[in-house]
């Protein structure tokens, strides 16, 4: 009898203390300072690839992600800088470019683009206006792919213009990641070709 009620209490006492633990995981969660992405909280503890997948307006990012096999890479430690296009600015390309770039012979080249839109280090966003800046209104950033991109401001707004003259607008900045920052962007931007 003692022995079912010793049982009894030390599950109970584990029960209370995995309830505990869990209460403690959610309130450090809610304590991070999070950005709304895509109708989801992305939390500074998570990495990029793992708030990303929770962003209704990232599918399209994360299926190539997927498909280029980059997820180790922005799981790695990093840290990098991403410049994250919505579904939208994907569906602002020519019909059939998303399709054919997600083709398994198309891998290299969807590598290509996808790395384009990540820079080594976390940049936050006073650091890129900075830079702008010095740079009497440009700032040329290097890119993991071997390409730059110039970012400027126009107003309160700034953009990011790719090789090929096309620009993104931040759309909202500084989404901390455990492995870097991600600004969203509304226009995919392309490496020359």
């Amino acid at each position: 009898m003692k022995t079912v009620k010793l049982s009894k209490i030390v599950l109970g006492l584990s029960v209370m203390l995995l309830a505990n633990l869990g209460l403690a995981q959610d309130k450090k969660m809610m304590k991070e300072d999070t950005k709304m992405v895509g109708g989801a909280a992305m939390y500074p503890s998570k990495n990029i690839v793992e708030n990303a997948v929770n962003s209704k307006d990232h599918t399209t990012l994360v299926a190539a992600v997927k498909a280029a096999e980059l997820v180790d890479v922005l799981q790695s430690e990093g840290p990098f800088t991403v410049f994250a296009p919505t579904n939208a600015a994907f569906d602002k390309l020519p019909m059939g470019t998303v399709d054919t770039l997600l083709k398994p012979e198309n891998k290299e080249q969807l590598q290509t683009v996808l790395k384009y839109h990540v820079v080594a280090g976390k940049w936050n966003a006073k650091e890129i206006l900075n830079l702008i800046e010095k740079g009497d209104g440009k700032a040329v950033i290097n890119t993991v792919s071997g390409g730059t991109l110039t970012a400027w401001k126009k107003g309160k707004d700034v953009y990011v213009t790719d090789e090929n003259g096309n620009s993104a607008k931040v759309t909202i900045a500084d989404v901390n990641q455990s492995n870097g920052v991600i600004h969203v962007v509304d226009s995919v931007l392309l490496p020359k070709a």
